[in-house]
């Protein structure tokens, strides 16, 4: 069976790149930077069935996100959060967070109603992630 990206996490995120393990997506809620991992593994659901070479690989990419996160955003803190209790299939959160965000200093999952990219705010984010990427970790 091929790999399918769950349609929560499609529907909730705008591809940004194609990394060595992972789909990378920025959730589509401008109040919070936030991108999300999904390894492409059919029916994973859990960390700890990934491979030690795999979580090699997925960590060099949570790493390299969450550098490229703070460096777009100038972020205050970044969060790195796998739940699953939704959605079943892995997928690693990565936030960047700020005293002045609006869950500041609670969790971002279910706080408020996500509030859209505009496709050009989403286009500039997208573009800046990528730029800050590593050229091995790809970008789209």
């Amino acid at each position: 069976m091929a790999f399918s990206l769950h349609p929560r996490l499609a529907a909730d995120g705008v591809p940004v790149a194609r990394l060595a393990l992972s789909e990378l997506l920025l959730m589509n809620d401008h109040r919070f930077p936030w991108c999300i991992l999904v390894p492409r593994i059919e029916n994973l659901r859990e960390l700890h069935d990934l491979s030690r070479a795999q979580c090699a690989i997925l960590f060099e990419e949570i790493e390299a996100v969450s550098r490229a996160l703070e460096r777009v955003v100038d972020a205050h803190k970044i969060n790195v959060g796998a739940l699953g209790n939704i959605v079943s299939q892995l997928h690693i959160h990565i936030v960047a967070r700020f005293p002045q965000d609006p869950a500041w200093p609670g969790p971002v999952w279910g706080f408020g109603t996500a509030e859209p990219y505009s496709a050009t705010s989403a286009e500039q984010r997208i573009t800046a992630l990528q730029h800050c990427l590593p050229d091995k970790m790809g970008s789209g």
